[in-house]
């Protein structure tokens, strides 16, 4: 690639995994953008490739080292950058495939702009000091954005490798999330979904609470709608819900992790509550938030099949708990054996075939749910945010409580917010 001035050098950018790293991913675009690189697709032939990785899953590595050869095939005299997940925990494995030029880890987010540059010989004004956390926002969506505001756990729950990925929990301060929320606004961007790796953990490296950070983004002008994309269900308190409820910009909408409807297998795994909790989370947000009449509260809960020890019986518990509960989604994931994990060397070990069954079964099930929340809702009056993408015709968005609406396009709806009738 042309070394020197950054001027007519193209970079190109892609991304794996979570929103958290789609956030990051935009962040580190506009730093680029501001340095001079011109913003190229990923299918051209660009003199560097920015690639953010995941490692979630053994499937998710492979796609991460798969997607790096492609681009060096694509461009063998490009300069291939990786950052991410599995950056971090593969950082060997990965500085050895061709074409790597430099991989950046947990703790090096902050310098992958500055240090690109200077590795590609690109003379440029940008620096940026180490933050105690990277602090990033998704940007180029019209009616959303991703807002980070903490990173890294402290669970070190028993299948997970997150923990040494992305290290310990940390947070952006509330001042520099309200900054980033008022650049969003100045966008033109109606609504912010918070993210975090444990994003309720929010305050373990700068003192402030989770609860002050939601009121102070509740007073930034022009966001009208906030989401938290996933919380833990301990630290989703009862004063917390009751904020929420008192008429707030953030939705009747959570994400909320289970993992198993089985308190054999939560303790096992190191989770920090049991069923009996958990349900009784759900029963006082819908106390809390639902009325005759008022939308009803979309719950998403994740969910992991095959877990070390999960028989067929612990299994049915899980099934049953869910039916129980009623989500308005369930995001199923098969285990994955982690090396390094205590999980990993537990007995019981599923087999494949038997962790695509109870994903299948799962996926069925949150179908039916699914269709039911929706049915739960008709004829209440909502709001929807329409989205700009053309559908053939038509335009869709969201309403408060995460349900999707189609209607024929008309041009001077997207985004805006607009009452609907489910």
């Amino acid at each position: 690639m042309r070394m020197g001035e950054s001027k007519h050098i193209t970079i190109a950018f892609l991304t794996l995994g979570c929103k958290l790293n789609y956030a990051e991913t935009s962040t580190y675009e506009r730093g680029f953008r501001a340095a001079g690189l011109e913003v190229v697709s990923k299918e051209q032939a660009a003199d560097i490739y920015l690639v953010n990785t995941c490692s979630v899953t053994a499937t998710s590595d492979a796609k991460s080292r798969n997607l790096i050869r492609k681009v060096h095939r694509q461009n063998p005299s490009a300069a291939v950058i990786v950052t991410g997940c599995s950056a971090q925990l593969r950082r060997d494995e990965i500085e050895a495939i061709p074409g790597v030029k430099r991989v950046f880890g947990c703790n090096e987010k902050s310098s992958v702009v500055p240090d690109t540059l200077a590795a590609c010989g690109i003379t440029s004004a940008v620096s940026t000091p180490p933050p105690a956390v990277f602090d990033a926002w998704s940007s180029g969506e019209r009616t959303r954005s991703f807002l980070k505001v903490q990173d890294g756990c402290d669970n070190y729950c028993a299948y997970c490798t997150v923990p040494y990925a992305r290290g310990s929990s940390r947070n952006v301060p509330i001042e520099t999330c309200v900054q980033n929320a008022s650049q969003i606004a100045a966008l033109g961007v109606k609504e912010i979904v918070l993210t975090g790796v444990n994003t309720g953990d929010f305050g373990r490296s700068t003192g402030e609470s989770f609860q002050d950070l939601l009121k102070a983004l509740n007073e930034v002008e022009g966001i009208e709608r906030y989401r938290i994309s996933s919380i833990e269900p301990n630290l989703l308190t009862p004063e917390i819900i009751d904020w929420i409820a008192s008429g707030t910009k953030f939705q009747p909408h959570f994400h909320i992790p289970l993992q198993s409807g089985s308190d054999e297998l939560l303790r096992k795994m190191g989770r920090r509550y049991d069923t009996s909790f958990f349900a009784g989370k759900l029963d006082y947000v819908r106390r809390a938030m639902e009325a005759p009449g008022r939308p009803k509260v979309f719950f998403g809960i994740d969910v992991m099949v095959g877990l070390p020890g999960e028989t067929e019986e612990l299994f049915r518990q899980t099934y049953s708990f869910l039916e129980s509960v009623r989500p308005a989604f369930i995001h199923v994931f098969p285990y994955s054996r982690r090396p390094g994990t205590p999980a990993a060397s537990m007995p019981g070990q599923v087999a494949e075939s038997i962790k695509k069954e109870r994903v299948e079964a799962l996926e069925a099930l949150c179908a039916r749910l699914h269709a039911e929340f929706v049915e739960l809702n008709r004829g209440i009056k909502e709001k929807v945010l329409f989205e700009s993408t053309d559908h053939q015709g038509f335009m869709e968005g969201y309403t408060g409580n995460y349900i999707r609406i189609r209607r024929p396009w008309e041009a001077s709806l997207c985004g805006k917010i607009v009452d609907v009738t489910i």
